[in-house]
């Protein structure tokens, strides 16, 4: 199962983000946003790898050294232990043993957690950001498509909104290949997610369908080969003309149900959205309110339209 009892997404997180004073210094990094915002819709399974392979708290610091794509962990203290292998192995077993995830969080710019950019020290003791943490490395290189982000870049609307879409489209695809689906439940699962899809990428929303004309064929070479073109196509943000273009052709489902004057409303705030006078939830409102009038079966079945709770839509910015 990749939910807990109240329904809830599992995601990984560094232990440190929600409070835990795993930290070299014996304190912790809780992040609000995490644990007073996501925490209503994710149920968090930390980690830390420091002390997952014996350091302690607290304990010396460690940083990254030596060359860029493949640098060493390093303790800082007299003994300089090399813990790359150590980190690199957790990374390995966290990556193997917890498929039930949806997502994961890191601790960023972390010798051990960080996704990207994390400082790597030459022989000159000259650092530059260009690493990924030991640990992170190993499990994202064990799980590819997962979704993975840190909590800087959550800072960033449209980074937070990519994440997110991504977790919950991961936990329908676990859902539905938990349930056993057959050739039918992929075209039904394509089917829902045209929309999103074609805002991210229209070239790839046509190759996908391919893929999914071809699943009564050959069921299981289908399935492994559409999920991850799609995780890759989803990590890609939504392009705003892509999202106009999206808007555009939903509009267009309602040209015969709407008079002049809805006709006319709907278009300017799409446009407002493409010239970046509003925010997409303008269209995306009116569109919902048209569908409750003018019910369409395929239409209500979008999960580019559907409705996200309010703390979790920054689409509403």
């Amino acid at each position: 199962m990749n939910e807990d009892t109240t329904g809830r997404i599992r995601i990984g997180v560094s232990s440190c983000l929600i409070g835990e004073k795993v930290r070299y210094n014996g304190d912790h990094k809780r992040d609000r946003y995490l644990t007073d915002v996501l925490s209503q819709y994710f149920e968090y399974v930390p980690f830390c790898p420091e002390m997952a392979i014996g350091l302690g708290t607290p304990r010396p610091t460690i940083r990254l050294e030596g060359q860029a794509d493949r640098p060493r962990a390093v303790v800082q203290n007299d003994d300089r232990r090399d813990v790359t292998e150590d980190l690199a192995a957790y990374g390995r077993e966290v990556g193997e043993c917890e498929t039930g995830l949806s997502g994961y969080i890191l601790k960023s710019r972390s010798p051990s957690c960080g996704m990207e950019r994390v400082k790597v020290y030459d022989r000159n003791n000259v650092p530059s950001p260009a690493a990924n943490g030991v640990y992170a490395r190993a499990f994202m290189e064990q799980q590819p498509l997962l979704p993975v982000e840190e909590e800087g870049r959550l800072n960033d609307p449209d980074l937070r909104d990519n994440f997110i879409e991504r977790v919950f489209v991961y936990h329908r695809w676990q859902r539905q290949v938990a349930g056993g689906h057959r050739a039918r439940d992929l075209v039904d699962f394509h089917s829902t997610h045209k929309f999103l899809i074609m805002a991210h990428d229209q070239n790839r929303m046509r190759e996908l369908g391919r893929l999914v004309a071809g699943a009564a064929a050959d069921p299981a070479g289908t399935e492994a080969g559409y999920f991850p073109l799609l995780m890759r196509t989803l990590k890609q943000p939504a392009r705003r003309s892509n999202q106009v273009n999206v808007l555009q052709h939903v509009a267009g489902y309602f040209k015969q149900d709407l008079d002049a004057g809805d006709r006319r409303e709907l278009g300017e705030a799409i446009e407002g959205y493409r010239l970046g006078e509003l925010p997409i939830i303008a269209p995306l409102t009116l569109i919902r309110h048209h569908l409750r009038r003018n019910p369409d079966a395929f239409l209500e079945a979008q999960r580019f339209l559907e409705e996200r709770p309010a703390a979790l839509d920054t689409r509403r910015r």
